[in-house]
């Protein structure tokens, strides 16, 4: 219970950085929100063009939000740690399709270069991928028993006849091997 809780909210913390992501500077001032989505998977690359929202980064970032929401209510590492996986697999891909087209990434301090969106994306991913880790999930559903009178155990039905008797039908226990003690006290030993 506890780890799910903790794992919940690891979850809503790597889903919300992942989804604020996309309105903060990615690459030289640029927020993830004007980068086309199209731009990752086209042979021309990343371009300047801008994007509409749901045409941006920002889609497979909200797609990540509400897997993580699915996943916390289902209780399922998998859909947690599938919307990590896609939130790092879109901004590694951002970054290897900006890299070809810049020719090289920098990463600089004074608004040059990667910018606090893109480790805010990193960052979301991993919370995400570490809360499917905590997260303990569902509880195993309990083998179901046998109790069904046409299914019998492979041993074939319990009974009290053969080597099993009941306890009054027993014969009783054997005398000692041993003679009775003589009466008096034990002899003197010197």
């Amino acid at each position: 219970m506890v780890r799910n809780v903790l794992g919940s909210i690891l979850a809503v913390l790597g889903a919300t950085a992942a989804v604020s992501s996309p309105f903060r500077a990615w690459y030289d001032g640029r927020h993830g929100r004007y980068y086309r989505l199209g731009d990752l998977f086209s042979g021309a690359g990343v371009t300047d063009a801008r994007a509409g929202l749901f045409g941006s980064l920002f889609l497979p970032f909200a797609v990540a939000a509400v897997l993580t929401l699915v996943g916390i209510i289902l209780r399922s590492r998998l859909l947690v740690a599938g919307a990590g996986v896609l939130v790092l697999a879109f901004t590694v891909l951002w970054m290897v399709r900006v890299g070809q087209a810049e020719g090289q990434l920098v990463i600089g301090g004074d608004g040059a270069g990667l910018g606090a969106g893109t480790a805010t994306a990193l960052v979301g991913g991993v919370l995400l991928l570490i809360a499917a880790a905590v997260m303990s999930g569902r509880p195993r559903p309990v083998a179901p028993r046998h109790d069904h009178p046409d299914h019998e155990p492979p041993h074939g039905p319990l009974t009290l006849e053969g080597p099993m008797q009941p306890y009054a039908d027993q014969p009783p226990y054997p005398e000692p091997p041993y003679e009775e003690p003589p009466e008096g006290p034990p002899p003197h030993r010197a």
